[in-house]
């Protein structure tokens, strides 16, 4: 049994693809001079990143590949990701249930299902800047030329300033699973974990996401409700996948810290207008309006933004009390990962992994 039981993926993809909008107006001449750009920027920020970093690719191992998309070109390299990703998880509950549905339900729930995953494919699609592909790919970087386009214009900044810095973090993300390949075998086996501590029977699942949909109608009248707020994570209160969540939460706020930290350490030099896109940028991460705000609630979208802020206040903690080689001691392998405590107090992990106390 694969996620296509429970997710028809090629009724999600058309749906998406129908919904999703071709992005800004911009003549041929004019998009094929922004795809050219991006592929420019993305190999020039590789030198910027590894000079900051002081990290490099493993020896003889494969290129990543950068491609430039448009917003059906990103729904169909994620419905496809998605699919392999679930597709563990979708075999392993179907080896549990007693009794298995009827095709003709399965059909009915499955396209149910395709429809909503499209409309939150869709929403997606619309604001994704970029992305590296970690699993089934070999490693990929996409960079969604209309949505950057769309950024540049609603935020009012400098184009070329604005393609590098977007080029900036996401080439971290690729130099990070290049220079450390253990890292995408260990958020591999993370979700192998997650796997094997799932148990929710369709009634659990049921009042679980009744729960979670409660809790967004708060996210209209612009609340906080802590469990609105994690989004589809909030279904899961299992305490051992609770706690393989957590792991791979604070895998996940690292990476976004450490790009954060790289797009704003290259500094004025590589990126003049780097001050101004930083704050502009914050805005644009709030989020527009009601319906914008329980959507980025649903997905969990301000968990995400939590890992910005939570990885980026890491990364700068550790970096100014043992600088960044003594940083950089966190991609030796799993056990020098920050934990989620750690990730708002930094010097927890300097003196766990460093073994003597933070001074500053």
């Amino acid at each position: 049994m694969t996620s296509s039981a429970l997710v028809d993926w090629e009724l999600a993809g058309r749906t998406a693809r129908r919904l999703s909008g071709q992005g800004p107006e911009t003549t041929r001449e004019e998009a094929a001079a922004v795809v050219r750009e991006l592929h420019e920027a993305a190999a020039a920020a590789v030198a910027h990143v590894e000079g900051l970093t002081g990290l490099h690719p493993v020896a003889g191992g494969p290129v990543p590949e950068v491609a430039v998309v448009d917003r059906p070109g990103w729904i169909d390299a994620n419905t496809a990701g998605m699919a392999a990703l679930m597709d563990p998880l979708v075999t392993a509950l179907a080896e549990r249930q007693d009794s298995r549905p009827g095709p003709l339900a399965t059909a009915i729930g499955s396209r149910a299902t395709g429809v909503q995953a499209g409309g939150l494919l869709a929403f997606l699609s619309s604001r994704v800047l970029g992305q590296y592909e970690i699993f089934g790919t070999g490693g990929r970087l996409l960079l969604v030329a209309p949505n950057i386009v769309d950024a540049e214009r609603r935020l009012g900044v400098d184009p070329s300033d604005f393609r590098l810095w977007v080029c900036l973090h996401e080439v971290t993300h690729q130099l990070q699973f290049t220079a450390f390949p253990w890292l995408a075998d260990h958020l591999e086996a993370q979700i192998a974990e997650f796997v094997d501590a799932t148990d929710l029977s369709p009634d659990a699942l049921r009042d679980r996401l009744s729960d979670l949909v409660r809790g967004l109608a708060d996210a209209v009248r612009g609340g906080d409700d802590d469990e609105a707020g994690q989004g589809l994570m909030a279904l899961v209160r299992d305490p051992e996948q609770r706690a393989v969540l957590d792991r791979v939460t604070a895998v996940m706020s690292l990476v976004e810290g450490h790009a954060e930290f790289v797009m704003d350490g290259v500094g004025p030099d590589v990126v003049p207008s780097v001050r101004t896109l930083r704050k502009r940028l914050a805005q644009r991460r709030k989020g527009r309006g009601p319906f914008d705000r329980v959507l980025r609630r649903l997905l969990g979208l301000e968990q995400k933004m939590k890992q910005y802020a939570d990885g980026r206040h890491f990364v700068g903690g550790v970096v100014d009390l043992v600088g960044m080689d003594g940083f950089n001691r966190v991609w030796s392998g799993p056990e020098t990962l920050p934990l989620v405590e750690e990730l708002t107090d930094p010097a927890r992990w300097v003196e766990r992994v460093h073994g003597r106390p933070a001074v500053a």
